[in-house]
């Protein structure tokens, strides 16, 4: 291939790449935006549901529960007693409960267990921006910042680049590799 050919491959991929991807601007903090516990639900109100599994994620016993996990995490950072908190919830398979357990073990300094929960989660919704973000600082974390990469760009696609999940993870990648930052 011509030097020519390659500078104008080289150029082509350039101005496809800025198409593709907006600008990032900078995000005000680089930290995992706390994330809202999922909202007070009528009971009452729900009519017969479809006996499945997450029949009961909306009961509030769940609800109840989920929120003091959610509380233990973000208002205690007491990591190590949510994991049980979440686990004895039952609901193991639903990706909020996943995510904020490998959520839990990512703060402990367990990036094996939390990998293994933030793909659990993902396996069971694909969608979650959450876990998308979360696993994606977990990528940074460990250096795969073309992994954290691809991460961004799928939060970009479920959440847009205005999201604060997107700003959050891309505002850890402007941050210089070996930092030692830990989000």
């Amino acid at each position: 291939m011509s030097k020519f050919a390659i500078r104008l491959l080289t150029l082509a991929m350039f101005l496809m790449a800025l198409i593709a991807v907006p600008l990032m601007t900078p995000a005000s903090a680089a930290s995992d935006p706390e994330p809202s516990p999922p909202p007070k639900q009528d009971t009452k109100s729900s009519s017969k549901k479809k006996k499945d599994k997450s029949s009961s994620i909306g009961d509030g016993k769940f609800v109840a529960g989920y929120r003091a996990a959610y509380a233990t995490i973000y208002d205690r950072n007491d990591y190590a007693s949510a994991i049980p908190q979440l686990q004895a919830l039952g609901h193991d398979d639903n990706a909020a409960v996943a995510n904020l357990i490998g959520y839990s073990y990512r703060k402990l300094g367990d990036y094996r267990l939390s990998q293994v929960w933030y793909e659990r989660a993902l396996k069971a919704d694909p969608d979650h921006v959450k876990t998308w973000q979360y696993y994606g600082l977990w990528q940074v974390e460990q250096g795969n910042r073309e992994q954290a990469q691809y991460h961004l760009s799928r939060i970009a696609s479920l959440a847009g680049t205005s999201s604060e999940e997107y700003r959050s993870l891309a505002a850890a990648l402007e941050q210089p590799s070996g930092t030692g930052l830990v989000y």
